[in-house]
């Protein structure tokens, strides 16, 4: 019986002693792989994230020029691209959103505007090219609390559903009040077939465009 259970004494403490031996290795890996994690993670940090000095303005760019352009009445001068075009330049550099970039190859109408009272699309001129020149936006049309017998016509004929095309389909239809146009529809749907509507509001918008013209 004494040597049945002395083996099991000695098979125990042997169990017990291996139990501890690998707790304290285990114990000791993980110390070790802390103490070198910390430093490893802060320098990938480190690396990761570019020092940056606050308040410092970012870099020129390189071959910019001045520029001089009225927009809504209001001088602006600023340091653009030479390549930007004048959407571009009212949109990013002034803030003006209202007009919009479709399809930025002169084939959609949203990012009409006035320049010197005549409708063009803003995506196809150069800022540069504008040195003087009185530009007007949909922001210079109206406001919410005055709103252009234009605006008001296609809120009342739901001219508009996205609303994307809509600065740009108003703009033109402001600039047919002073083109030739003849009197019916289809005189209207003419003068503004360079302004796509793709959800399809057109005849609301020519019914906008008739009540003003018949007012004016």
């Amino acid at each position: 019986m004494e040597d049945d259970k002395k083996p099991d004494t000695e098979q125990g403490g042997s169990v017990a002693g291996r139990v501890s031996r690998r707790s304290f290795l285990s114990q000791l890996g993980v110390a070790g792989v802390m103490a070198t994690t910390r430093p490893l993670a802060a320098a990938a940090q480190a690396q990761e994230t570019p020092e940056t000095v606050p308040g410092t303005p970012g870099p020129k760019v390189a071959g910019a020029i001045p520029v001089s352009l009225k927009v809504n009445g209001k001088q602006v001068t600023m340091q653009i691209d030479p390549r930007t075009t004048l959407l571009d330049c009212l949109r990013e550099s002034l803030q003006l959103t209202g007009t919009k970039k479709g399809c930025d190859h002169g084939q959609c109408g949203a990012c009409t505007v006035h320049v010197n009272g005549r409708r063009v699309n803003s995506c196809l001129s150069f800022a540069v090219m504008h040195e003087g020149d009185e530009i007007t936006t949909i922001e210079g049309i109206g406001q919410p609390e005055n709103l252009h017998p234009m605006q008001a016509a296609f809120v009342e004929h739901d001219g508009y559903q996205c609303g994307y095309c809509t600065s740009g389909q108003i703009m033109s239809a402001v600039a047919l009040l002073k083109e030739p146009c003849g009197p019916a529809d289809a005189d209207v749907k003419e003068l503004m077939s360079g302004n796509i509507c793709r959800c399809g509001a057109y005849p609301n918008i020519v019914a906008a465009i008739q009540q003003v013209r018949q007012r004016a």
